[in-house]
């Protein structure tokens, strides 16, 4: 009996412990279970209508246990939401039932292929297809069959939204909610080849009018969906080891260009990339006559600073491997730029005349290689880029990595060489998000005087919902010099940290959060003198953000400039060299987005060097429906100094129709009184098939100097881009 009794209590015992066990697991990493589903084989064809009503559907294991993440932690979602998935040989189906107790309220006005999911009820699937807990794919529709995606990177700490995926979507909407039908090519994905597939995977869904969001796993308000470390598991997927691919997508472009008072021109081109998926994980690239039109306007910035402009890469052949050549030098100081290649100092294209690149993971190595040679243009030689990038995975979401960036001339050669490591763990004090980590890197130009610079960063950043934290320490020298990258400035280095509270008050039942900063400076120093170069620094003692949505902030900033020499901040108008300290008050508000219409007020007023600046941005969306929405923003900057008064006045303002999910268009027009011109861009974007596009692009510069309006640069251009699969 005491033998028995014994017994007895070690099973109590255990069972208690594994009770404990599972109640941290749930606590920590918020699992709910099941947290694996199963893909069913189907081998006839899917026909995809967002209907759901093939009996395959009915005969795949469906998951249904999902979890609030806002506005409720942890509670059960308050509407139905099951997904079930399918595949055969080439394509994965992934079937959505999203249940709603009033779809008359379902907020659904986006349409556009990289449309604003964040404003409509939305449905999120983030595949990490190697399961290594870092990298992923992520796709996202709305009730109107609207797509996005995006690439996920360090386990979510880098999205690469330009990415463009081949897959389609379909859904439908009835009196018992809406519901979406899924198919993504293997071929658009990389994976290891296995008998038996096993990736992560994970489900968000967005009740908007509710602001409720809900989560499969995962649902911890330190992270987000793209947190890939937090998801479950996909099962079932077997025999899929051969996708093998060989894309073609060649271009034609025709148009007419009238530049000032020079007879209109034509204008065409064509050439063509060339794909192969060598394995299922690794895919090289070759492109002729690279296609670097460019269908979307940049914004015109007032620089009212004494450094360069930073404009992001909107040209289609670099937006799509970005995120293999990210290094960890931060945003200020990069040693591969891709808007160096193929665009002159004006911004005038020059030609490309071919280009390699390989792009892919093996094992646990990520490799990135690109070489592309530009051809002679006016003054400037024929060149050859080259970029190299090899990162390692070490432990278990870290890695450590190196880089090569090359600019080859005929009597000119620049090299930039470095290595970056990152720690990165979901996992700290249980179930908190922190990373860590630097980079140094080193620039070789034999022709300078001083042919050797260096740069480096080092890094630490715990982003978690009550108490975020991040703190760093760039330095560039004098002799850094990155040809083919981006220095937002030289003879550097940046001490940063920034500390935000983010408190979700219960006794406040209108309040979601505050969020208050005791601290946020950025201060340079020079790295030779060590002498002050600038200081930034801001104090929050109010932010908070309501359940309904709306947004407010108050900041105070103290700002200082050490000027070593004279700066022209407008025609005429110069501030003296010498060192100046200032204080900035700031406002911000804004409503909520998931409405019809909605709007942001930016005010922020004080001391400017030798005197007062004053400026205003004001921004207002109207969403008529799903197909029409217009936008306007104003932004004005009064500054007064003893030295002289003047304004500038921005003006911008965008109309966008969307026929279908495949059919849209938008108009653009922006002004300020700084360059005295008008820009208008008209592009209209039609997609036969998914990886196929039309373009129709009508850009017109007007000079608005004088009491007449004069048109000056004219182009109207048409391009067509085909996608074979051979």
């Amino acid at each position: 009996m005491e033998a028995s009794s014994g017994g007895t209590m070690i099973k109590r015992l255990f069972r208690l412990l594994i009770l404990i066990a599972a109640a941290l697991k749930f606590l920590f990493a918020q699992v709910s279970f099941p947290d694996e589903i199963q893909a069913y084989k189907i081998d006839d064809p899917l026909k995809i209508d967002g209907r759901l009503s093939e009996a395959f559907w009915q005969k795949a294991a469906h998951i249904s246990n999902f979890t609030q993440r806002e506005l409720n932690f942890g509670q059960p979602a308050t509407e139905r939401t099951e997904v079930a998935i399918l595949y055969d040989e080439k394509n994965l189906y992934i079937g959505v039932w999203c249940y709603d107790s009033q779809p008359e309220q379902i907020i659904a006005r986006g349409m556009k292929y990289d449309f604003d999911f964040e404003k409509d009820d939305n449905f999120k699937i983030v595949f990490d297809t190697y399961h290594d807990r870092r990298n992923g794919y992520l796709f996202v529709t709305n009730p109107n069959a609207a797509r996005f995606d995006a690439l996920i990177q360090d386990n979510g700490q880098q999205v690469n939204e330009s990415w463009n995926g081949v897959w389609d979507v379909k859904t439908s909407i009835t009196s018992e909610g809406w519901f979406a039908e899924f198919r993504i090519p293997f071929s658009t994905l990389k994976f290891k080849t296995r008998e038996e597939l096993i990736w992560g995977i994970n489900f968000e869904r967005v009740i908007q009018r509710k602001r409720e969001q809900v989560l499969w796993q995962g649902w911890s308000r330190d992270a987000d969906i793209e947190q890939v470390s937090r998801a479950g598991k996909l099962t079932g997927l077997r025999g899929i080891n051969h996708i093998t691919l060989l894309e073609f997508k060649p271009y034609a472009l025709a148009g007419i260009e009238k530049t000032g008072g020079q007879a209109p021109a034509t204008v065409g081109d064509m050439g063509g990339d060339l794909n192969y998926l060598i394995t299922p994980t690794m895919k090289l690239n070759v492109t002729l006559n690279t296609d670097f039109a460019q269908v979307e306007a940049d914004r015109m910035q007032v620089n009212l600073t004494r450094f360069s402009l930073f404009y992001p890469e909107k040209r289609e052949f670099f937006l799509e491997g970005r995120q293999y050549f990210d290094f960890g030098l931060g945003h200020s100081i990069r040693p591969f730029y891709s808007r160096r290649i193929g665009l002159g100092p004006d911004n005038s294209e020059i030609p490309i005349i071919a280009g390699l690149r390989l792009l892919g993971k093996s094992g646990g190595a990520t490799l990135g290689g690109m070489s592309i040679q530009t051809a002679r243009k006016d003054s400037i030689p024929t060149t050859n880029y080259t970029a190299l990038r090899w990162k390692q995975d070490i432990f278990e979401q870290s890695s450590i990595g190196i880089i090569g960036v090359g600019k080859i001339q005929k009597d000119h050669q620049n090299l930039v060489y470095g290595s970056d490591f990152l720690y990165s763990t979901s996992r700290f004090l249980g179930s908190k998000t922190l990373a860590m980590g630097g980079a140094i890197a080193q620039s070789f130009t034999p022709q300078n005087d001083h042919p050797i610079g260096f740069a480096h960063r080092l890094f630490i950043d715990f982003p978690n919902d009550l108490i975020d934290f991040s703190s760093i320490w760039d330095r560039s020298d004098a002799y850094f010099n990155p040809e083919t990258g981006y220095l937002r400035r030289e003879n550097y280095q940046m001490f940063m940290a920034d500390l935000r509270l983010k408190p979700r008050p219960k006794f406040l039942p209108f309040i979601q959060r505050f969020e208050f900063k005791p601290f946020d400076f950025n201060y340079y120093i020079d790295d030779r003198t060590h002498e002050l170069q600038t200081l930034w620094s801001e104090f929050r003692p109010l932010g908070f953000k309501t359940r309904s949505g709306e947004f407010f902030e108050a900041n105070y900033q103290r700002l200082a400039e050490n000027l070593l020499e004279p700066f022209e901040i407008h025609d005429g108008i110069v501030i003296p060299a010498g060192e100046y300290w200032f204080s900035r008050y700031e406002l911000q508000f804004g409503t909520f987005r998931g409405r019809p219409a909605y709007a942001f007020l930016f005010y922020q007023w004080g001391d400017y060097y030798t005197g007062k600046r004053t400026e205003w941005f004001i921004r207002s969306v109207v969403k008529f429906n799903r197909h029409v929405s217009m936008s306007y923003d104003f932004t004005q900057n009064v500054i007064d100094l003893p030295q002289g008064h003047f304004t500038v006045n921005e003006f911008g303002s965008r109309l966008e129709v969307a026929v279908s999910p495949d059919l849209f268009g938008s108009l653009f027009a922006q002004w300020n009184s700084d360059e005295d011109l008008i820009l208008l861009n008209f592009r209209m974007n039609w997609i036969p098939r998914a990886g196929s596009n039309f373009f129709f692009v009508v850009n017109q510069s007007v000079d608005t100097h004088g009491s007449a309006l004069r048109l000056t640069n004219t182009t109207v251009l048409s391009k067509f881009v085909w996608r074979f699969v051979l």
